[in-house]
């Protein structure tokens, strides 16, 4: 696995840069020598966060974790991954089989207890009436909810609005 590590507010030190490189390591046994770990550290007073993005084919698998010190955080963000890794393994399989998989052949072939399954358990219909994203963030407010589906009345797309930790927001919209 390759290693692409970024520090904001914090110099990533060869022990933090080996720490991760041990911790994150250890799903080496998950992944094709070619793939790329993106880790991102950032310090803003006492909360120490990692963000690790690894892009795979057709998915992408993403952790942050959050403490108040930064080997702390490494050792979650880990743990969580695997978990991750191994909850969605038949998803992940099944749209993966093709020639040049993101992933070892032995995770793969290997079987982990299932967790529970996905279930979609309500479905919501509602008319889309063109509106500005700062519209929809109201009505999201409105409605009491973290996020809101809405059609951009500046391009005609399906958008999302959401609340951001620290509460900003953010907008999903489709790539042109």
């Amino acid at each position: 696995m390759k290693f692409v590590i970024v520090g904001k507010n914090i110099e990533v030190t060869p022990g933090l840069d080996q720490a991760i490189r041990d911790k994150i390591g250890k799903l080496d046994k998950y992944f094709s020598e070619d793939t790329t770990a993106n880790v991102t550290l950032n310090v803003d007073k006492d909360r120490h966060k990692i963000e690790v993005t690894i892009p795979v084919k057709r998915n992408i698998i993403r952790c942050e974790q959050v403490s108040s010190d930064m080997y702390v955080s490494i050792d979650l963000v880990e743990e969580v991954i695997e978990r991750q890794l191994k909850k969605y393994k038949n998803r992940l399989k099944s749209r993966d089989q093709a020639e040049g998989s993101s992933f070892k052949r032995e995770f793969l072939e290997n079987s982990y207890p299932e967790d529970d399954e996905i279930r979609i358990v309500r479905k919501k219909q509602f008319d889309m009436k063109p509106m500005y994203p700062e519209d929809a963030c109201v009505q999201m407010e409105l409605l009491g909810h973290n996020f809101y589906v809405f059609r951009n009345a500046e391009n005609e797309q399906i958008c999302v609005v959401y609340k951001r930790k620290g509460g900003t927001y953010g907008m999903i919209e489709p790539e042109d």
